[in-house]
């Protein structure tokens, strides 16, 4: 969509330390005023370049996603009423050997007046504030598998094989023998701690934890290694806690998404901290998967099409879908046949984003619509079958695997 020229936009070079802001009028004789300032970071001075541009009367206001520092910022013009756009750096490129904070700001301020800018997708304040408890909770959730990790290691590294026996070695179960291993207590009883079905296994158990040796080092290292995996366990607890009571206001959408399969009630919430409920910010569904990064790139150079490979885009919701989709090609869903369909030709990795690329345009439509989901029960298998079978069949008559007469016709 072009947009109509603005007879005053703002350029706003944003640093950690100063914002340097350019504002370009129009005046009634046509001709052109160009003011710039500079100010501080800090919230006052923020506020006063806020109350600058809405006493001017700015109808545009444009800056570059600068690391963090936009943030800022971008809050403070928008609690005095005024929209601003927040644009990628690598589209607002200045001429090289002219760069100057100054003159940056007077090329996002022209930039911004012609309406050559393309907007990033910005959510609301209160989707901006939960991103905060989720993206956290993304980044425990990694230490936590390291440090789980870390754990399996340090009892390889003693000789301790429980791992061989045990599925989960965080389960509640294996806690138990570890917590008894530090104990020194003899393999006969810490087998005692079983539960469930590895009862049955208690001779195994007993063979894999047989003269293992913990010197006061190993004990130290391993009993902070697991009073540090339960500590992370408890505080991601606690802001699933938080996360659930921050889904108040979008429960209708919160309870639509979970209709979908592969997600539960926290990949639910994790999904509207990143892409908000609001779907008519994207002009479709093509464009909210592109802005995902979860959809094939375009490279094309004289009728030729190059790599395809998936353009850079929002990697928390990136990573998000694709665990979903590793989830949902487990249920009996019309994704788990996609992906079989897939699977064969292009890889498992390939696959979970085809069928990642899939959940985000019904994503896309269920929170467009308000309407639940609804599996069509589509076998993608079969489809794939009779799309490729005139191409194996040829192949496997030309290296002699089937006669003439051996060929059965499908019907159409």
């Amino acid at each position: 969509m072009i947009r109509p020229i603005s007879k005053s936009a703002a350029g706003l070079d944003v640093h950690k330390a100063v914002v340097v802001c350019t504002l370009i009028q129009e005046q009634s004789n046509g001709c052109l005023s160009k003011e710039s300032r500079e100010y501080k970071a800090f919230n006052a001075d923020l506020l006063n370049l806020a109350k600058w541009l809405k006493t001017e009367e700015v109808q545009t206001v444009a800056m570059e996603s600068t690391g963090i520092y936009w943030k800022k910022v971008y809050e403070a013009i928008e609690d005095i009423g005024i929209k601003s756009d927040v644009v990628n750096a690598r589209h607002i490129k200045n001429v090289p050997g002219r760069k100057t904070d100054i003159s940056d700001s007077e090329w996002i301020a022209e930039l911004a007046r012609c309406g050559l800018l393309k907007p990033s997708f910005i959510p609301p304040k209160d989707i901006r504030q939960l991103r905060l408890l989720t993206r956290y909770r993304k980044k425990l959730s990694g230490v936590l598998t390291a440090e789980k990790n870390r754990m399996h290691k340090i009892l390889e590294t003693m000789g301790i094989k429980l791992s061989c026996v045990v599925s989960n070695i965080n389960g509640v179960s294996a806690t138990r023998m570890i917590e008894a291993i530090l104990s020194n207590e003899k393999p006969e009883k810490i087998a005692e701690y079983a539960i469930g079905n590895l009862k049955r296994k208690k001779s195994e158990i007993i063979r894999s934890i047989e003269g293992y040796q913990l010197s006061d080092r190993d004990q130290f290292l391993l009993k902070k290694l697991l009073e540090h995996i339960q500590w992370i366990m408890m505080q991601l607890s606690e802001i699933d806690k938080q996360i659930v009571v921050a889904m108040e206001p979008y429960d209708k959408q919160w309870k639509i998404l979970q209709t979908l399969p592969g997600i539960d009630v926290i990949s639910a919430a994790m999904l509207i901290s990143e892409i908000g409920v609001d779907m008519s910010v994207f002009a479709s569904s093509n464009h909210f998967c592109s802005w995902a990064g979860m959809c094939p790139g375009n490279n094309e150079s004289a009728g030729k099409r190059k790599s395809g490979k998936t353009r850079k885009g929002n990697r928390y919701l990136r990573a998000l879908m694709c665990e979903v989709a590793n989830a949902a090609i487990k249920t009996n869903s019309q994704f788990k046949g996609k992906y079989k369909a897939l699977v064969i030709r292009r890889g498992h990795k390939r696959a979970v984003v085809a069928v990642g690329h899939k959940m985000l345009k019904i994503i896309y439509s269920m929170l467009k619509t308000g309407q639940p989901y609804k599996d069509p029960g589509i076998d993608y298998e079969s489809l794939m079958v009779k799309k490729n079978a005139p191409r194996w069949i040829k192949a496997l008559k030309n290296y002699g695997y089937l006669n003439q007469e051996n060929i059965v016709e499908q019907p159409a």
